[in-house]
C-alpha cells in the first residue's frame, strides 16, 4: 500500500462525502435501517475500498484478494454504497435496500452480493469469522490480509473476547481489527449501558498491538494500517474514534439515530449539509 499524496487524499475525502449522501438517499428509499454508524464510518470505507484493499470488483472471488469482514452488520448501508461505487453491482440497485427479495438485506448475506465475505447479524461473532479466514490464509500460504470491522458495543459480548484472547495467544500477523469507537448503541451510550474503558489497556492485556486514531482523518487511518502491517510480534487493533452521524449536525452523537432512517424532510436537511461539506472540502484544496 503506497503512501497517499495530496490529490489522492482529496479524492478520498470527497468520496467519503458522496458515500454519506448516497447512504442518506438509500435509507430514505428503504424507510428503515441504521443512520449513525454508516455515516460515521464513511471516511474509513472510502480509504479501504479506494486505496487500501487489494481487490478486484470484476473478479470478486479472486483468491488473492484482501478480505473485509463486517462484524457490525447493521452498518451495511455504508458497505453496500461503497461496493456499488467500487463497481461490484449497479448503483441503481441501492434503491432495493431492505426490500423483499433484494440482495441488499438489513444485514449482509454471504453469497447474495459480490464483495460480501461473510453473513453477519448476531453481534460479536465477526472477529471469530475473520480469524478463521486469516488462519485459512496461513494454511494455504496466501499473502492476503484480513480486515475485520467491529463496533464498540460488540465488546459487551463474551464470545468477542474469546476471539481477542485466541488471536493474542496465536499471534495472528495477517489480520487487522478496526473498532468503530463511536460510544453509542441502540439503547444508549456505551459507557452508561456497559462501560468498555479502559479499552486500550484491555487489548494490551490480551497481547495486541494497539493504535488509536481519529476515524475521520483518512491520512491517519492509512498510516495506522501501514504501521499495523509492520508489526510482527502480535495482532493489531486500530481503535478509531468516530462521531456517529458524522456530517449531519442533528444526528451527530445522538444514540437515537443508531437504528432509524431519516424521513423526507430530515433527509433533505441532511443532504443539504453534506453537499455544503463537500463544497468546503473542494475549496480547501
Amino acid at each position: 500500500m503506497a503512501n497517499i499524496h495530496e490529490d489522492g487524499l482529496k479524492y478520498l475525502e470527497e468520496f467519503a462525502t458522496r458515500i454519506r449522501e448516497k447512504v442518506v438517499e438509500t435509507l430514505l428509499e428503504a424507510g428503515s435501517g441504521h443512520s449513525a454508524g454508516p455515516l460515521g464510518m464513511a471516511d474509513m470505507f472510502s480509504a479501504l475500498y479506494f486505496h487500501i484493499l487489494n481487490h478486484n470488483p470484476k473478479k470478486p472471488n479472486w483468491s488473492d484478494r484482501d478480505r473485509l469482514i463486517l462484524s457490525n452488520g447493521h452498518i451495511c448501508p455504508v458497505q453496500y454504497v461503497t461496493l456499488a461505487y467500487a463497481g461490484y453491482f449497479p448503483v441503481e440497485e441501492l434503491k432495493t435496500l431492505r426490500k423483499i427479495n433484494s440482495r441488499l438485506q438489513g444485514h449482509p448475506h454471504r453469497g447474495s452480493l459480490p464483495g460480501v465475505e461473510t453473513t453477519s447479524g448476531p453481534l460479536g461473532s465477526g472477529l471469530s469469522q475473520a480469524l478463521g479466514v486469516a488462519l485459512a490464509a496461513e494454511l494455504d500460504k496466501k499473502k492476503y490480509w484480513t480486515y475485520c470491522i467491529a463496533s464498540d458495543g460488540e465488546h459487551q459480548e463474551g464470545n468477542f473476547w474469546e476471539a481477542v484472547m485466541f488471536a493474542g495467544k496465536h499471534k495472528f500477523l495477517n489480520i487487522i481489527l478496526i473498532v468503530d469507537r463511536n460510544n453509542i448503541q441502540i439503547s444508549g451510550y456505551t459507557e452508561k449501558v456497559m462501560p468498555l474503558e479502559p479499552l486500550r489497556a484491555k487489548y494490551e492485556a490480551f497481547n495486541w498491538h494497539v493504535l488509536e486514531i481519529d476515524g475521520h482523518n483518512i491520512e491517519d487511518f492509512i498510516d495506522a494500517v501501514s504501521e499495523a502491517k509492520a508489526i510482527y510480534e502480535k495482532p493489531t487493533v486500530i481503535i478509531a474514534h468516530t462521531i456517529p452521524g458524522k456530517g449531519v449536525s442533528f444526528m451527530e452523537r445522538d444514540y437515537l439515530w443508531h437504528g432509524k432512517p431519516p424521513d423526507k424532510d430530515e433527509a433533505n436537511a441532511a443532504l443539504k449539509e453534506l453537499r455544503t461539506l463537500g463544497d468546503k472540502i473542494q475549496s480547501e484544496y
